[in-house]
């Protein structure tokens, strides 16, 4: 850590002599060996420059095409680089190797990953976990390129000896295809120095996580529908509550869950099956034999529908939290016991997921925020695996209810039970939360009544009480999701006729920045008894830093925005008048 810290703080220190030099050098020409193997930029390609200085490569990449974001620990670096490269269009965010745990925790894949001058300032002893890392970022066909140093090592600054044939190792560990090694001469001019750049490509998911995914749904012994809930439920987790996600401890390629928010989302899933009376084991109907049926799930059952929802964020008293409670308690015991246990790699007694469970003497009052939930313990989802749920959730889930539906039926069949058609299928359809912007058009209208001034957020057109909607700024059509920090006033034809299902580009972003956070403030955060569901909602669902503030959910939303449009390509959506970039 003290090596990392001395790096960073000469940077900082020699930040404007540094700068200097390194804007004088070309990044075509320091790259030119392997520019032909650079895939060419577009609207829907992202780049991510670690180490990125001043932004001299980012915003080469920039003017490719690419969408950037750039890595950089030092302030001093991050400083220049706003005034030099301010205008581009560059994400930073302040991150280094060997762990770039801000990087990872965006969920974001890049189709090119730039690491210029930074690998003599990486550990030896810290390579091969920086260059995991680096790979496990990279989308199938994503091209790695790398610059190593060779030569005598300035005062004040600390670098280790490079060398190609380490580089080659390490690609050969994580199925990486070296396709070309360059020798270039310093740009600088500094006698001694030289480098050789490589560029690397990822030649498909380089994981084997979607083998694995598959082997366990359509292979693996099932005695119960279990393992596909457990799966689900990560998945689930994955795509809607992403942020509910920390890395392990001690380096590993791996990331911790709250077992109770795997827990919630298992009882989401299993209640319409119950309630349908959808057999799940062999030879059980109803709640029977379900493990996590007894005690607080079949008074989770008896309180209806109507008076529940099973959500992040959501609060209860008295009665309904004790049957929550103790419904998450069987659920977290169930999943810990049976799925968690049983799921193991091919022709292994290795298992798949691991469960630290903590102690939980129930609850008369529970508020769902993640902090409750992981005091039922943690689930260990695999790095590999959460990745290609975190990407290819919309081809897994699929499979798993799939799955799931064929199994249900076979156990019915087996118990003579008549199934009517398509009754699984119904019961295993996720219940999304109820659409609706009655508390955001409730506020809207409370602050117009008291003359309050409101705006169109994507516009700044003044609202009046007749030509206003409350719109989702996530569409509800791809992200269905109903928290406070994703409603926000729009003109009535804007979003009926010009916004509608699409996302927001990232000009339209930057242009309601202000209006955006400032309806936040005056209609949530004011609120002493809607901040703090707004505050749990945002932690839950976006890539939130502990810094809690109204511009920090702005910048998480923005990164949220930028996964849902790579991930899924949405169509994107500006005002007249404003330029659309990714």
């Amino acid at each position: 850590m003290s090596s990392y810290l001395d790096v960073v703080a000469a940077y900082d220190g020699q930040a404007n002599m540094l700068a200097e030099r390194y804007e004088a050098v070309s990044s075509e020409r320091m790259l030119a060996g392997v520019l032909s193997f650079i895939p060419g930029g577009s609207d829907s390609k992202l780049a991510l420059d670690v180490g990125a200085g001043t932004g001299r490569d980012a915003a080469w990449l920039t003017s490719l095409g690419y969408g950037v974001v750039a890595a950089e620990p030092a302030a001093g670096m991050r400083r220049i680089a706003a005034e030099k490269h301010g205008g581009d269009g560059i994400r930073w965010v302040s991150d280094a190797l060997p762990s770039l745990d801000h990087v990872h925790g965006l969920g974001l894949a890049y189709d090119l990953v730039l690491l210029s001058a930074v690998w003599q300032h990486v550990a030896p002893a810290d390579r091969p976990r920086a260059f995991r890392k680096l790979a496990t970022l990279m989308k199938p066909s994503g091209v790695l390129v790398i610059t190593l140093r060779h030569g005598p090592t300035p005062s004040g600054m600390q670098m280790h000896p490079t060398s190609t044939a380490e580089i080659e190792g390490l690609a050969r560990a994580h199925g990486l295809e070296v396709l070309r090694i360059a020798a270039s001469s310093d740009q600088g001019g500094r006698a001694g120095v030289t480098w050789d750049v490589m560029a690397l490509r990822m030649p498909d998911d380089g994981t084997g996580a979607l083998p694995l995914v598959r082997g366990i749904v359509l292979s693996d012994e099932k005695s119960s529908t279990y393992k596909l809930a457990l799966l689900r439920a990560v998945a689930r987790i994955a795509e809607y509550a992403p942020a509910a996600a920390t890395p392990a401890p001690n380096g590993r390629d791996a990331v911790e869950l709250p077992l109770g928010l795997v827990a919630l989302n298992w009882l989401r899933m299993y209640l319409p099956l119950v309630r349908a009376g959808l057999p799940q084991i062999p030879g059980n109907i109803g709640t029977e034999r379900l493990g996590f049926a007894k005690d607080g799930f079949e008074a989770l059952l008896a309180l209806g529908t109507a008076s529940i929802e099973l959500r992040v964020g959501a609060a209860f008293t008295g009665e309904q939290a004790q049957a929550v409670a103790s419904a998450l308690s069987r659920a977290a015991h169930t999943i810990a016991k049976m799925p968690a246990t049983f799921t193991r790699y091919p022709n292994s007694d290795t298992q798949v997921f691991g469960v630290s469970r903590k102690r939980w003497g129930g609850a008369t009052a529970t508020v769902l925020d993640l902090e409750t939930l992981r005091a039922w313990g943690l689930i260990e989802v695999p790095g590999h695996l959460w990745r290609a749920m975190s990407r290819f959730g919309s081809w897994i889930e699929p499979m798993l209810v799939a799955e799931w539906s064929r199994l249900t039926r076979a156990y019915a069949d087996r118990m003579g039970v008549a199934v009517a058609p398509g009754a699984a299928e119904a019961a295993l359809a996720w219940a999304e939360p109820v659409r609706t912007t009655a508390l955001g058009r409730g506020i809207a209208q409370r602050l117009l009544a008291r003359g309050q001034l409101m705006e169109c957020v994507w516009t700044g057109r003044p609202l009046k009480p007749n030509s206003f909607d409350i719109d989702h700024c996530l569409p509800w059509s791809v992200w269905p999701c109903g928290d406070l920090w994703n409603l926000m006033p729009a003109h009535t034809r804007v979003n009926q006729h010009e916004k509608r299902d699409r996302l927001p580009s990232a000009a339209a972003m930057a242009n309601a920045r202000e209006r955006i956070i400032g309806w936040w403030e005056d209609a949530y955060l004011d609120d002493e008894a809607l901040r703090p569901r707004f505050l749990r909602e945002a932690a839950a669902a976006l890539p939130l830093s502990s810094a809690q503030s109204s511009t920090a959910v702005y910048d998480a939303l923005d990164w949220r925005r930028l996964r849902l449009w790579q991930d899924q390509q949405v169509p994107q959506w500006t005002p007249s008048g404003t330029l659309t970039s990714g």
